[in-house]
């Protein structure tokens, strides 16, 4: 993960993927299993906090909007700001264009949300979409998709790369194609923005990490000790969320302290990701908290607490999928994450597509606010981010 297959708001909505980088040192792109990142650099702490203030906190980071820049340092603009007049919405729907959705993975709610939030505005604006594929996290596969779909000659690819390096050539050749493209929280390397693409769209995922950040914080009265889970990959969307939750942990809570620190990549990430909580849990039988990078990462870990039958330990993480989502609603192991909004993300993604086929000028980066969600607003931030209400299992499990 997802990452990668999350950003990124009002009180209620207070974050979400898309690369694990820790302070002062980047995990690296590795094709292994869980693997072991340098020893934190936090001191341990010796002494309680005479106040736990993860909620001011919060209500801080919240109130400062938007903490994210683009991939290549960009300002963020708001998605509001991405929008058609009537006149061109006519002229977009005259032109019979074609889509194509090119995704990294697409084994999780955020890839679905994504996928229906771009079906339901390239309906609105005429443009059929004639593929969505799905790589499984393999840059080679991907590669061989965009070749695929260019075969179809597209009008507009969204895609979000598995690997800046891996797949630039091929996304070059589509941009060269006359393909207008739009990326979804990662570009290419050696990519121009307004040249080879028309825009990136992302959740704030450095709010997502802060906001997680001060979830986890409160669920531990500010103090004890935290294992992370990172996603091991040269990927710019879960490296900034890793960031922003490694960064506030140092900063604002020096009671906590983070004593192990584990990689993920490849395509397994709750296998890898409970195999790296094991290791926590036997390594420090008292570990009071884990952190893993998005949801699927965040069930290995799950995972690992019942079979430890640690069911007190504190999970928090990105991305509100189901699982995580049920867990939320029981109070159980979960206790809060940063979501994204893909669904909002796909709406926009598929209007900057239009903005391309028009030739007109684009926002390089959009950004859409963090949400954090605990077990007080899950049943509303299931609404906020799918535009649906909970599923029966969410509901179901609700215990006021």
């Amino acid at each position: 993960m997802v990452p990668a297959r999350k950003m990124i708001g009002a009180l209620a909505g207070i974050v979400l993927l898309v690369s694990a980088c820790s302070t002062g040192a980047s995990p690296s792109a590795s094709t292994g299993a869980a693997t072991e990142a340098p020893p934190a650099s936090v001191a341990p702490a010796t002494e309680a906090p005479a106040a736990c203030a993860a909620d001011a906190n919060l209500a801080a980071a919240q109130a400062a909007g938007v903490l994210s820049k683009g991939p290549h340092g960009e300002d963020p603009s708001e998605a509001s700001s991405v929008t058609l007049t009537d006149e061109e919405l006519a002229k977009v729907k005259d032109m019979k264009a074609t889509a194509a959705i090119v995704m990294h993975y697409g084994g999780d709610d955020w890839s679905a949300a994504q996928i229906a939030g771009l079906t339901k505005r390239f309906g609105e604006l005429g443009i059929e979409i004639v593929a969505t594929t799905d790589a499984n996290f393999v840059p080679a596969t991907q590669v061989s998709n965009i070749e695929t779909v260019l075969a179809k000659n597209p009008s507009i690819i969204v895609s979000i790369p598995t690997d800046p390096v891996a797949t630039k050539d091929a996304y070059l050749k589509a941009a060269a194609q006359g393909v207008k493209l739009v990326f979804m929280d990662n570009v290419p390397n050696d990519m121009v923005v307004g040249r080879d693409y028309v825009s990136v769209v992302s959740a704030d995922n450095r709010g997502n990490g802060v906001v997680s950040a001060h979830l986890a914080a409160k669920a531990m009265n500010c103090e004890g000790t935290i294992g992370l889970i990172y996603h091991e990959a040269d990927f710019f969307v879960t490296r900034d969320r890793y960031e922003g939750f490694k960064d506030t942990i140092t900063k604002d809570y020096p009671s906590i302290t983070i004593i192990d620190e584990k990689g993920v990549t490849g395509s397994d990430f709750a296998g890898q990701s409970q195999a790296a909580a094991n290791a926590m849990l036997t390594k420090t039988p008292d570990l009071k908290a884990i952190w893993a990078v998005w949801d699927v990462p965040s069930e290995g870990v799950i995972a690992a607490a019942r079979a430890s039958n640690r069911m007190d330990l504190i999970i928090a993480t990105e991305d509100l999928g189901k699982n995580v989502a049920i867990q939320l609603a029981k109070d159980e192991l979960i206790k809060g994450l940063g979501a994204q909004r893909p669904f909002d993300q796909g709406v926009t993604e598929a209007t900057l597509g239009a903005y391309g086929l028009l030739g007109k000028t684009a926002p390089t980066y959009v950004a859409l606010s963090a949400l954090a969600v605990s077990h007080a607003n899950v049943l509303q931030a299931w609404q906020d981010v799918y535009h649906v209400e909970a599923p029966a299992e969410v509901k179901d499990s609700y215990k006021p």
